[in-house]
Formats: C-alpha cells, sequence, structure tokens
C-alpha cells in the first residue's frame, strides 16, 4: 500500500495486518511461500498446480480473441459482410457518431439481435437501403458466425398454461442477495432448503439459452418463479417447478445485470442491458412500464445489479470503452463511471454521482490525441447503510493517464442528496486499458494497470458490542475490514490470493454471521503477454473472521481441467451463502458446495456436460462468472457458460432442488 493520505495503509499495532506493497512481486511471494508451509493443502493437488507447464505467454492480437465460442469463421474481412459494413455502417461505429457503439461492442451482439435492429429496430433507418441477405452477411461479418443458411431456428421456452401460468403470491420474495443485501446470505425461511438437503440436491430441469455463449445474469427468485436474463436480451420469469416460461421481455442486447425483483401492490423487476438501458417491467405481466438509457456515451453499459431501497433503484454505471482504446487510433478516453439515483416507479433521475468530478479534458497522451482523467467504472452492486445514511460503490481503474485518486476506491455517497461523504483508494496509480495487453499500443497508459478494480460489493457485518465492520474483496487478492464509522478507516487487512487482472476476488463475497467467504480466482494465464507464478496462486475457496481478518480455513482447488481449452480452478463468480454452507461455481465448470465449518465439500455437480433441455436445444455447460447461485422457494437456481475473457463457453440455466415435486416433469435430466 500506499502511504498517501486517504489511501489505505496498515493499521499501527494491528497483529493481523499484513504490511505489503500489492505491487512488489517478492513480498507477495515470499507471503504466499510461508502460507504455503502453514495451511492445510492437499498435497497432491498443490503438486498438480505447481508443475503445470508453462507455455510462453503472447499477448493480445486482436480484441476479437476474448471470444472463446466455438467454430468461428477466422478471415473475417474476407467475408462478404466485411464490403457492406465499411460502405454503410462503418463511419459511425467507428466513432464517426458519438453515440454509435463501437464495432467492439457489435461484435458482441447476436446475429439475430443485429438483424432484428437493421429490420425494424434502431437500425431500420439505416438498414431501409440493404437486402434481407446484406444484413445477414452484416450479422455474420460482426459476429463470425456462418449464416450461410441463414438466421438458425431456434427453441425458446414454451408458454406456460393453466396453474404454471400464475404466480404463486403467497410464496416470498428472497430479498436477499444483491438488489437487497450484499452480503449474498439467503436464510433457511427464504431458501425452503436446510443443511441437511445442500447434499442431496438434483436436477430438476435445464433450459439451453439458444444461440448464446455465456450466462451470466444474475438469477431472481420468488412467487414460485425464477427471474433471468440472457444473451440476445430475452428476460424470461420461468415456473420453478417445470421449466415452462410464465412471460417473456425482449430487451435491446444481452442482460447481464442480476433481476431484482420488488414486491408490492405492483411488482416489478428492474434489470439493466449490454447499451447501458435500464428497464421496469411488470413482473406479473411481462410488460415495459418505463425505460431510460443511463448515459449517453457510446460505451457505456450496466454490469452490476441495481440496489433498491424505499422507492428508489441505485444504478451502478460502467463502460466498455477499454476495449475500443485497443484500436491505436481510437481517441482514448472520455467515459466517466457514475452512481445515479431513480425513480422506481417513474425511471425519473433523482441524483448522480460521479467518482472523478471533473469531466475529462483534451491533452497529449504517449504523443498522440487523449483525453483525462477517465475511467473509474462503477460495476459492484451497491451497498445500502440504512443505519448511517449512506450507500457505498467502488471503482475500477483509470482509463487514460494520468491516474487520479479516484480509482481502485471506496466511495461513501449521502443516500438522500447523492453528495459524497468520504472515499478511501486502495491503490494508487493504476491506469489501464485492453491497449496494455498488447504489444506497443500507444492507448497504453504511462502506468501500465495493474487493473485491480473493486468489483466486488462491500459487506456490512455485524459483529459484538453492536458495532458493525464493512469488509470489502479486491482484485489484488487481499480482503480488507474497515470501519464505517471512522470514514472507512483501516482495522486489518488479509492477503488471501495473488491476484491479476481477472482477479483475486472478483465478482463477489458473501457471508453467514461474522464468517465471510473469499472466491479467488488466481488465474496464471491471463492471456495480456505475461504468465503468473502458480506456486503463489491460492484459486479456490476461503473463509475469513470479520472481526479480525483470521484467515479461518482454506480450500485451494486442484487443476481438474486436463487438457480443455479455457479452463481454469479458481472462482470468479460471486458466491452465495445459505445456512451453514456456501455455493461457488467455478471457471473449470464445477459447482461445489462447502460447509462452513472447515470448509468440508457438501457437493460437487460438473456441468461441463450435454443436457437435455425443456426447450430441445443443445445444452451445456462451462465456466462461471458473473452470476452466483440463486436459492429460494426450495430451489438453487444456477447459470453456466462464460464465452468470453478467456473462459468456457456454455449456455444453461439449470434448476436443482433436494425434494421432488409430484408435478416435476421428466424434462431437463442430464443428457448421456
Amino acid at each position: 500500500m500506499t502511504g498517501q493520505p486517504g489511501t489505505l495503509c496498515p493499521a499501527a499495532g494491528s497483529s493481523n495486518v499484513i504490511r505489503e506493497n500489492v505491487l512488489g512481486a517478492h513480498v507477495r511471494r515470499a507471503w504466499m511461500l510461508v502460507v504455503a508451509g502453514v495451511l492445510a493443502i492437499g498435497t497432491s493437488a498443490w503438486a498438480e498446480r505447481t508443475s503445470e507447464k508453462q507455455a510462453a505467454p503472447e499477448a493480445l492480437k486482436d480484441v476479437s480473441e476474448f471470444n472463446t465460442a466455438k467454430g468461428l469463421l477466422a478471415d473475417r474481412e474476407a467475408l462478404p459482410g466485411a464490403k457492406i459494413f465499411a460502405e454503410n455502417c462503418a463511419a459511425c461505429h467507428n466513432g464517426g457518431v458519438p453515440k454509435a457503439p463501437h464495432v467492439q461492442w457489435l461484435e458482441m451482439l447476436a446475429p439475430s439481435s443485429i438483424v432484428a435492429a437493421l429490420t425494424n429496430g434502431v437500425m431500420a433507418q439505416q438498414g431501409a437501403n440493404l437486402t434481407a441477405d446484406q444484413k445477414l452477411r452484416v450479422a455474420e461479418y460482426l459476429t463470425r458466425q456462418d449464416l450461410s443458411a441463414g438466421l438458425p431456428v431456434m427453441n425458446y421456452a414454451a408458454q406456460c398454461t393453466g396453474p404454471a401460468g400464475s404466480f404463486d403470491r403467497r410464496l416470498p420474495v428472497v430479498k436477499a442477495g444483491w438488489g437487497y443485501d450484499t452480503r449474498r446470505f439467503v436464510p433457511e425461511a427464504l431458501a425452503g432448503l436446510d443443511a441437511g438437503d445442500l447434499g442431496k440436491l438434483e436436477l430438476r430441469w435445464a433450459y439451453a439459452f439458444p444461440a448464446a455463449t455465456k450466462a451470466r445474469s444474475q438469477p431472481s427468485i420468488g412467487y414460485g418463479a425464477a427471474f433471468v436474463g440472457s444473451e440476445d436480451g430475452r428476460v424470461y420469469a420461468f415456473d420453478l417447478k417445470t421449466g415452462c416460461a410464465k412471460w417473456t421481455f425482449k430487451a435491446t442486447a444481452e442482460v447481464r445485470t442480476g433481476i431484482v425483483l420488488v414486491d408490492g401492490p405492483k411488482p416489478m423487476v428492474y434489470f439493466g442491458d449490454l447499451f447501458g438501458k435500464l428497464y421496469g417491467v411488470d413482473a406479473l405481466t411481462g410488460k415495459l412500464v418505463w425505460a431510460r438509457r443511463m448515459d449517453n456515451h457510446p460505451s457505456a453499459t450496466l454490469t452490476g445489479t441495481p440496489a433498491y431501497r424505499d422507492g428508489r433503484l441505485y444504478v451502478p454505471v460502467s463502460s466498455l470503452e477499454v476495449v475500443p482504446a485497443a484500436g491505436a487510433d481510437y481517441v482514448c478516453c472520455t467515459f466517466r463511471g457514475h452512481l445515479d439515483a431513480i425513480d422506481a416507479k417513474t425511471g425519473e433521475p433523482v441524483w448522480q454521482f460521479f467518482p472523478i468530478p471533473e469531466e475529462p479534458k483534451e491533452r497529449i497522451l504517449n504523443g498522440k490525441r487523449g483525453f483525462a482523467p477517465s475511467g473509474a467504472p462503477v460495476w459492484t452492486s451497491p451497498t445500502v447503510d440504512e443505519r448511517r445514511g449512506l450507500i457505498y460503490i467502488g471503482s475500477g481503474e483509470n482509463y487514460s493517464s494520468p491516474s487520479d485518486g479516484n480509482s481502485d476506491a471506496i466511495f461513501a455517497v449521502d443516500l438522500r442528496t447523492g453528495r459524497r461523504v468520504w472515499q478511501r483508494q486502495t491503490i494508487s496509480g493504476d491506469a489501464w486499458n485492453v491497449a496494455c495487453m498488447m504489444a506497443d499500443n500507444p492507448n497504453c497508459p504511462a502506468e501500465k494497470g495493474p487493473d485491480f478494480d473493486h468489483s466486488s460489493s462491500m459487506l456490512l457485518i455485524d459483529v459484538p458490542g453492536g458495532k458493525q465492520i464493512m469488509v470489502v474483496g479486491h482484485k489484488n487478492g487481499t480482503v480488507y475490514g474497515l470501519d464505517p464509522d471512522a470514514q472507512g478507516k483501516l482495522l486489518w487487512q488479509t492477503k488471501v490470493g495473488r491476484g491479476s487482472i481477472q482477479g483475486g476476488v472478483h465478482f463477489g463475497m458473501s457471508a453467514d454471521g461474522t464468517t465471510v467467504y473469499v472466491p479467488i480466482n488466481d488465474m496464471n494465464d491471463t492471456h495480456n503477454g505475461q504468465y503468473l507464478d502458480p506456486a503463489t496462486a491460492r484459486p479456490g475457496m476461503h473463509a475469513i473472521d470479520a472481526t479480525t481478518g483470521k484467515l479461518l480455513w482454506s480450500k485451494v482447488q486442484g487443476n481438474v481441467c486436463g487438457d480443455r481449452p479455457f479452463c481454469d480452478p479458481g472462482i470468479s463468480a460471486p458466491v452465495t451463502a445459505v445456512s451453514g454452507a456456501v455455493i461457488a461455481g467455478h471457471l473449470d465448470g464445477h459447482i461445489r458446495i462447502y460447509g462452513r465449518a472447515g470448509g468440508a465439500l457438501l457437493w460437487d455437480f460438473d456441468t461441463t456436460r450435454n443436457f437435455r433441455t425443456t426447450n430441445g436445444e443443445p445444452g451445456q455447460g462451462g465456466s462461471m462468472s458473473g452470476a452466483g447461485a440463486a436459492v429460494g422457494n426450495g430451489y438453487v437456481v444456477i447459470n453456466s457458460g462464460y464465452g468470453l475473457y478467456s473462459h468456457s463457453p456454455g449456455n444453461v440455466l439449470l434448476v436443482f432442488s433436494a425434494r421432488a415435486e409430484a408435478d416435476d416433469t421428466a424434462n431437463g435430466r442430464p443428457g448421456h
């Protein structure tokens, strides 16, 4: 840690504080070797990890390498759609029109979404001069999917009929997890499961999101239904027993936020899409009530799930401007992250908070035109603190030099007014974008990272004496204990993982009482031209005591990937706590449940298989990231598949329970 005012530094006299510079590799290595000697780790798993072959790392050549789907067309520029796109679309989508999404964004859309946008959507006017075949060729060019036979025929969820089509308002809305309580703990009364059920879970049904390679929207449970978004922008209200759809809603683009279900006289669901649009939808009918674009920047997006409290939504706004910045001719960068308070009934803004107060100004960066300060995106799901009238968010890195005091920081914001109350920067000097993953790209800031965002929500933990401790995880692998009554004063810090640009702690921790579950990613090859030392990696599940920061137990996951590409043993996805256990989806495709006392493995399910699905589409699991398990009404609901950023693709929603219902269908059982 640095010694600058306002940064997180070790508290004097704190015996359990680890004093280390997070950028000092020699200190990290020495500390991890000590930990390796004192923690009880299976020697075979440890040997397997440390003996991994270290192939020569390669820098990123093109951002299209982020897509790990199978069967992509190789030479995109040789496709007929290249000329059509260049003549009709490129001028706008290569920066010519300020609000037009950049090409790198369009590449992330489903082919059907591109064709629909050009036919009867937001690009219908521009697409009016294109034939139906030309629209297909544009979609083929952007997505690199073979559309020579036209758009594939896709089978979506069957519409519910009879009693399954109704919602059971007697069953509770699970107000635990993102949107309500970032501790992600589901009490037994809401879970509908007790500790004895966890080892008896059986797959009840599976749904294959058509033409998807990733499933990363956090499901929500209530009224006997599971609400979840998908890659092609469809949001579903699934009947938990049968897997039919009570309703389906189509957003403009991929819905990657969680779905926030709000009970009341008129139940609502709220969510955001890839293009930065926030939606309010009637939870019982699937009808749109309102929609609002949260930022006019062409790279703005909604990643973090909004928080709901007392008629307001608190919406974190992020961006993917780090991706087009990889283009050497891109003028980097102009986006600033922010948190917005929105009236949940009308969708109208109440206040807006920017971690970086001033707007970016033009300057010369690395010998070329650029803008700064920029970045500090907000992609944590906000933590509401009603006791103090505050809301907490974390920020990511700066996108351009010079870095400032607002990146990699924790902010306390007044709930009523949006006023900045206090902030604490975790590490300074973090400016990064995807250009830094490439060789000699002038858009890489002078700081060159390390890209250690705060992407995991803050947890407010009740401790003895009526006090609370704020527990914060970081992509550098460190967990911090802060005093929310003293402007985030550092109480303790514990180094749990090694850290990397994909974590350390990535999408989220959870807590059961004072036991905090810390998932660690620690990928060795992050595909940015570096190969990190596997001897210092700690991928897997860990538990710490929130009162002291003491490491209670550590379960480092051995590598079971074999020769599977884009497979890693760590945990990137957020984890979900239930009474006596924690549920974790791993990057190797396994769902593992660990016991609170000692971390004993209670249940293990490998999702990397073919599934028979309720809609008849081919279904297969893969890496799990972005979203974790939802638990409620007696079910565990989880997504599998993350064909992006060097992870393995998949397209399934899996629904488990321990007690078979009388009217369960046979659909959704694993295929052979």
